[in-house]
């Protein structure tokens, strides 16, 4: 599929978040955490208005580019010239967070088998590994209310998220927020691997749980292992494995 350039036609800084959002999408693909085209993750763009890229609906996460992104306005306005939709689901989801939340750049969400068997648990997110001590410390839970197709869930969406940089979405699945791409990307990445292990342990038999107090101290330790950087540690090393398999993302 032929998709015309937006290079020359936004400004540097815009180019620059399109790429990195097309990397988040390939990366997710990657690291299989697609639900064919229906999920979505927003990026936000600097400004007053809060309009946010998302990804053009019918794509498949590993077709998407830098080019084929759509930016849209609080009212699900598309901005730019593009034959692409945008989900309704997304809009509503992404739209919710990014008025909310002025300090989140990137919104993230899955439909993952484990992360959708987790939310679907009562008990949500044991204490039971280390990459859920870090869920733990920064974790919301929102009711099912059917497909996020409605204006009146947004409220719900933004109190039951509150400041928190992870929310499970209970009987849906996960979805993550952070200050840059790079950031919701290794919070997702936490995310999802709490709850695979999760989902593994439980078939195992008796589970163990660790002190309260080791959760209470891993923000420091999650400081500590990304030497203050968070995902911007790991983001570079992330598109470099990118642009050895596959670079067309930049396109």
């Amino acid at each position: 599929m032929h998709i015309p350039s937006l290079k020359e036609r936004v400004s540097a800084d815009e180019w620059k978040l399109r790429c990195d959002l097309a990397a988040c999408y390939r990366l997710v693909a990657l690291h299989g955490w697609t639900d064919l085209v229906f999920t979505h993750i927003s990026a936000r763009l600097p400004g007053p208005d809060h309009y946010f890229l998302i990804n053009a609906y019918g794509l498949l996460f590993e077709e998407i580019t830098a080019s084929s992104l759509v930016l849209v306005d609080q009212a699900g306005n598309n901005l730019r010239d593009t034959p692409f939709p945008v989900n309704r689901a997304g809009f509503v989801i992404h739209s919710a967070i990014h008025a909310a939340r002025e300090d989140v750049q990137c919104a993230l969400h899955t439909h993952t088998r484990a992360g959708i068997a987790v939310s679907a648990q009562k008990s949500g997110v044991l204490p039971i590994s280390q990459q859920s001590t870090f869920v733990l410390s920064s974790l919301g839970y929102h009711d099912y209310e059917g497909v996020a197709i409605r204006d009146d869930e947004k409220p719900r969406l933004q109190t039951d998220l509150g400041r928190a940089n992870c929310l499970m979405l209970r009987n849906h699945g996960l979805l993550t927020v952070g200050s840059s791409i790079p950031d919701a990307f290794l919070w997702m990445y936490l995310f999802e691997t709490a709850c695979q292990i999760q989902i593994a342990a439980q078939a195992g038999g008796e589970l163990t749980t660790f002190d309260p107090e080791i959760q209470e101290s891993n923000a420091e330790a999650l400081r500590t292992q990304t030497d203050g950087q968070g995902g911007a540690f790991v983001w570079p090393a992330l598109l470099r494995k990118l642009d050895r398999m596959d670079s067309s993302y930049k396109s």
